[in-house]
Order: C-alpha cells, then structure tokens, then sequence
C-alpha cells in the first residue's frame, strides 16, 4: 500500500467521527455543504510510463460464478493481466451469484488494510452499490465493471461493454444483409429481459433496425445458458415458419440455440451472434451453418479493470491522454465480426 494511500484511509476514519457534526452543520446553514470526495481523486501523474515497475499494490476482484464462457474469461483476463505486473497482488475472491455472498466478500477487502482498489463486476449491480459505497467512503477506489451500479458515486471508475451498442452493429448488419427486402422477418432472441443489458441490446437492435425500414417480428428470451438457448429457440422455430434472419444475444446460449436449429432442421435464414465467442467465429470461418457474423462484447473487460485499479492505486493517470486523471468511465467498442475480419479476432475470442 502506498503511503498517500495510508494516509487517506487513516483521513477517511478520522472524517467518519466528524461526520454526524457536519451533517448537524450542513443542515442548518444556506450554504451548500462541499461535495464529498470520490475516494479516487490522484495527484498529478507520475512521469515516465505507466508500466514501469512502482510500488506494489493489493487489488481486490469480486465477479460472479465463471459457470458461463464469457464470464469465465473474464476472471481469467483479469489475473493473465495481473500477472504481467511484477508490482500488482491481485486477490481474487471465489465466484459466486450470490448477492449477499459477494458483498460480503467486498466487505472484507473493505476491513482488510493492505487493499489498495477493488475491482467488482457485479452479480446485480443495484445489491452491490450500497458496499461500494462503504469502499469509496473509507478511500478505496472501486473499479465498476460490467453491470453498473445504480449510484454513480459507488466507483471511481465504471468499465463497460456497449450494450447499446451491440445492438446497433446487429441491427445495421442484419439491414445491409437484407437489403429493401420489405417483407423480410427478422427474429431476435434475448438474454434475461429484466437486466438492463438485455434492454439495452434489444432496444439498440430496434433502433438500428428502424432505419432501414424493418422491426422485429419474433422475439423470443433466453436466460444466457445453453440449456435456456435451445428451449427458447425451439419455441421460436415452432412459432415462425419462415424467417430471414436473428439475432441471438449471446454466443454461451447460441451454443443451445443452433443446436435447436439443427434439430429443426431449419437453414433458410442467417444468424448474427453476441459477444463473440472462439467456436461461433470458428463457424464463420468455416460457412458451415446459419452464423454468418457475431458482435464482439469484450471479455477483456475485468482485465482492463484490473490495468486502471493498478493506475489509481498508484496515483498515476493514463499516459495517452493530455489530463492527469484516469476518466469516469470507459466503455468499449461492439465490432462486426465477419469472415472478412474473422482472423483478426479469433485468436483472443473466448471459448463458450
């Protein structure tokens, strides 16, 4: 741990006595109380590169069960990426999707003194936010990836896939594919509709298909497993006759839904897929079934959490920009992946 890092933890508890008096203060006067610190703010970066050895920093990393392609290669990233790191000590908390589990898990990186930042890729980012909160408040920046917590405040920085995104490179391949084909049907099949991400992704595929004149006839949702994929692609295929193309969300339950497919024994359509997954760019290549694209959703997102925790541990700021501060928030690009730029993928593309 760093000793500006020290100093501020011991700051912060020291604030936490004087805090009922400054609430008493603050409620009495006009003049607005000053805003509270982020638990984040660096001094000016340091000089020279960002990856030249500093001094050694603990990080803490809490994310969901690995029971999942991508979010397996998400975890593994993160410590592939810590290991390059000769000053970086990552302590990886075991996999849960168990709320209550995890926050408790990030309650001990809290109480645990040689926890210089915390990286959290949320189970529900909602449940998560209130213990974030409690890291940032004893000046420990939190890195917030994937799955937003509902208070801004609850991170220092906020690392994320565009879901939104996504949703609009689907739906503009699945336009140009189709071309003025007015009567064309377009199916989508969702991950779990009550998580913001899947709303984000379908109403970015409406969007985008707005434009071109198409919307989508069939929509069926999945819950982003294999097993989910193929009882929700069945339903579809039985409930559509004919369609000209889909969309699937996620490339872990397309593994699921071509195998519905193939049981139907239906190829009279082309699929788009999501997040980009190793053995759905392997059929692309190959031209051996209905996939023809998938939308890359970074796994590498936990890694890149794990690159900026070191930095703010370090009170460094990124190299490549002109300010001293390491941003907000950084969200990733959502890429079309076709047999034309395949190769250039394939070989970082995780395994589903």
């Amino acid at each position: 741990m760093t000793a500006s890092t020290k100093l501020r933890r011991r700051f912060t508890a020291s604030l936490a006595i004087l805090a009922s008096a400054t609430l008493l203060a603050s409620c009495t006067s006009n003049t607005p109380a000053e805003a509270e610190g982020d638990g984040g703010n660096q001094a000016a970066a340091e000089a020279g590169s960002n990856d030249e050895v500093g001094e050694t920093v603990t990080i803490g990393f809490s994310a969901p069960a690995a029971d999942h392609g991508w979010m397996a290669a998400m975890t593994t990233l993160a410590q592939d990426e810590a290991d390059q790191y000769e000053d970086i000590e990552l302590l990886v908390a075991e996999g849960t999707n168990d709320v209550n589990q995890q926050i408790s898990q990030v309650e001990t990186f809290i109480n645990n003194d040689e926890i210089d930042a915390i990286v959290v890729v949320p189970f529900d980012g909602a449940a998560l936010t209130d213990v974030a909160l409690q890291a940032m408040r004893a000046g420990i920046p939190v890195v917030n990836v994937d799955r937003e917590f509902s208070d801004p405040n609850a991170s220092r920085v906020t690392v994320l896939g565009d879901n939104y995104g996504m949703g609009v490179s689907a739906g503009e391949y699945i336009c140009e594919r189709l071309g003025d084909q007015s009567d064309a049907v377009v199916a989508e099949i969702a991950g779990i509709d009550s998580l913001p991400l899947t709303q984000e992704r379908s109403q970015g595929f409406e969007d985008a298909l707005s434009e071109c004149g198409q919307d989508v006839d069939n929509r069926v949702t999945a819950d982003f497993t294999v097993q989910g994929g193929e009882s929700a692609t069945s339903n579809l295929l039985q409930a559509a006759p004919e369609i000209d193309a889909v969309w699937n969300h996620d490339d872990d339950q397309g593994v699921g839904v071509l195998s519905a497919i193939d049981n139907a024994g239906r190829d009279e359509f082309f699929m788009v897929g999501g997040a980009g997954s190793a053995n759905m760019m392997r059929h692309i290549q190959d031209g051996d079934s209905v996939v023809e694209a998938t939308v890359i959703y970074p796994a590498s997102q936990a890694a890149d959490g794990v690159r900026i925790a070191r930095l703010l541990a370090q009170e460094k700021g990124m190299a490549d920009l002109v300010d001293n501060e390491v941003p907000r928030q950084v969200q990733l690009y959502a890429p079309v992946v076709t047999e034309e730029n395949v190769d250039q993928y394939i070989d970082t593309a995780f395994e589903s």
